[in-house]
């Protein structure tokens, strides 16, 4: 990621930690990640993982998209990029991504926030998608919808393989 977009991540993680009164230390433990890695991140240092972002989107109880709206480039590590398309603004919030795997990747997905449901439909390649232990093969035009409160995996074969990713967050019930 270039520093333009961390220093813009790094501002938009330090907004939403401080409107939900959550100190670094909470957020960090939150999210099993260190303080002093939340800290450099908030500062638009560090290089933070898909997981890392996707964990502290969850503790923060808002959507991946959420966190990441403010950056225009794909994110990526280990042969997956993924670009936020758009977001919804409705009480539902569904947020429409891109997403390109490399060929031989396999990328094991944290659980989204409770509820959530994840819908692919894939471009090109080949893909096996699923719940981790339930996963199913998919072809070009073929879709598949689960419930992504659970730990989740993408494997794709020998060729890259494309593909759109909506996520469906559900609010949770105030407690």
């Amino acid at each position: 990621m270039d520093m333009l977009s961390l220093g813009t991540l790094g501002q938009h993680l330090q907004a939403l930690r401080l409107a939900r009164g959550l100190s670094l230390s909470q957020l960090a433990a939150a999210a099993g990640i260190a303080k002093s890695n939340l800290s450099r991140l908030e500062q638009g240092n560090g290089n933070p993982t898909l997981d890392t972002i996707w964990r502290l989107a969850v503790q923060l109880k808002v959507p991946f998209g959420t966190l990441v709206a403010p950056i225009r480039v794909p994110l990526g590590e280990d042969g997956v990029e993924v670009r936020l398309l758009d977001q919804g603004q409705d009480t539902t919030q569904v947020d429409a991504y891109w997403m390109r795997c490399a060929p031989h990747t396999t990328r094991h997905a944290e659980p989204h926030t409770s509820g959530a449901r994840e819908t692919l439909t894939l471009i090109s390649g080949t893909l096996e998608a699923g719940p981790e232990g339930e996963t199913l093969p998919l072809s070009a035009g073929d879709s598949l919808t689960f419930d992504a409160d659970r730990h989740h995996l993408y494997r794709t074969g020998d060729t890259w393989a494309t593909l759109l990713v909506s996520v469906i967050y559900h609010e949770e019930p105030a407690s």
